[in-house]
């Protein structure tokens, strides 16, 4: 049926793929909820350890700044674009992870558990970029670098097992009584 109204001559562009949307949309979703998963357990750590329970969106807030002071331009970092940064991050990594795993049949899990552990592969190798800025752009100090990797570690696997998760619960096949009753 898509070939036939694709070939129509009305139809000027192509049907978008619903499994990619629905991908990109349980990935924006699961990338919300895991960062707002991961942020609390976060906080929760920090005020736990007598550290600044908001210490992460700072230090976002400041690698964000210092990068783009690089470019030349100037923003005020800390809290508020450390928090802007991080949930525009968190459910953009998670529409594309939703399109990978939609578009790529290979990171397909046939379980909720497969689909948790492809979620954290992906987020730890993917983080790994941005979290490698902080120590640089900041001139972390090797204990900071440290408490900073490891927390970070614990925490996007998180965010990695929600999006796994949410990703793999929206794409799973659907039984052919589900899909009658549609």
């Amino acid at each position: 049926m898509v070939k036939m109204l694709q070939s129509h001559t009305r139809v000027r562009e192509p049907i978008i793929n619903s499994a990619l949307a629905g991908g990109m949309g349980w990935g924006a979703l699961g990338g919300l909820v895991g960062t707002i998963a991961m942020d609390v357990v976060c906080m929760g750590v920090m005020a736990a350890g007598r550290l600044p329970a908001l210490i992460s969106f700072v230090t976002i807030g400041d690698t964000a700044a210092r990068f783009f002071s690089l470019l030349g331009i100037q923003l005020a970092g800390g809290l508020p674009l450390g928090m802007a940064a991080h949930y525009v991050i968190g459910p953009l990594l998670g529409a594309i992870f939703g399109a990978v795993v939609a578009q790529v049949k290979i990171f397909r899990a046939g379980t909720l558990g497969k689909g948790t552990v492809v979620g954290i592969l992906f987020v730890e190798i993917v983080s790994q970029p941005m979290l490698a800025a902080a120590p640089i752009l900041l001139r972390m100090t090797g204990a900071q670098v440290l408490l900073w990797f490891g927390v970070s570690f614990v925490m996007h696997m998180i965010f990695g097992a929600i999006l796994g998760a949410a990703v793999s619960y929206g794409l799973r096949p659907r039984r052919a009584d589900q899909q009658l009753a549609r």
